[in-house]
């Protein structure tokens, strides 16, 4: 069976294929390892790029250094952010892309096309989207998204409640934040206050 022959296929169904996908296994230096959390009653969709090496390694999502800068900003636990049923997360390439000169090469280009609509057919609880990185805010934003990503980022509010764009939360990314104090100051609080709203009682 190929990507898109069944829309209506049960989730843990579904899952099975991606996580057996080698669509771009030729491409891949490491091969094919799917990372993602999702089940029917997650509530946040969490889009970034692709694994890096720690997180190819372990098998677990934003297992590293951005992951834990990630949980900060959001204002939740390791096991708020690892229960599926809270938060989803369906990275713009699945797999561990490689190295490049200046860090990891930019998510495959076929992951998302081939899954993550059928993924969201699946999803009916989503209330918030964080879209994170260029590219996840480039094929989520069509038509809607600035010329760069610090632009797009900082109209925030143009796309809230249920859609937020963010800047990755990897360490390399501390002069941006000290260029940007905006970004600490006025949207992390409304970011985390949203995440509160639509977590609720689970948040305690």
């Amino acid at each position: 069976m190929e990507p898109g022959d069944n829309m209506a296929e049960p989730l843990d169904k579904l899952l099975v294929r991606v996580r057996n996908c080698q669509i771009c296994a030729a491409s891949l230096p490491l091969g094919p390892r799917p990372v993602v959390q999702i089940a029917r009653q997650a509530r946040i969709m969490i889009i970034g790029q692709a694994p890096g090496l720690r997180v190819h390694k372990t098998g677990l999502p934003w297992n590293d250094a951005s992951g834990d800068n990630l949980r900060n900003w959001l204002g939740v636990s390791r096991e708020q952010f690892y229960n599926p049923s809270l938060f989803a997360i369906m990275p713009m390439g699945f797999c561990y892309p490689g190295k490049s000169t200046s860090g990891d090469l930019p998510p495959r280009p076929e992951c998302a096309p081939a899954w993550h609509h059928q993924l969201w057919e699946l999803l009916p609880n989503i209330e918030l989207t964080l879209l994170i990185g260029r590219y996840a805010q480039r094929y989520y934003l069509i038509g809607e998204a600035y010329a760069t990503l610090t632009e797009t980022v900082r109209h925030w509010q143009q796309y809230a409640p249920t859609r937020i764009p963010l800047p990755h939360p990897s360490p390399r990314n501390r002069r941006w934040l000290s260029q940007n104090p905006w970004f600490e100051q006025e949207e992390l609080p409304a970011l985390r206050a949203r995440v509160h709203e639509v977590l609720g009682d689970t948040q305690r």
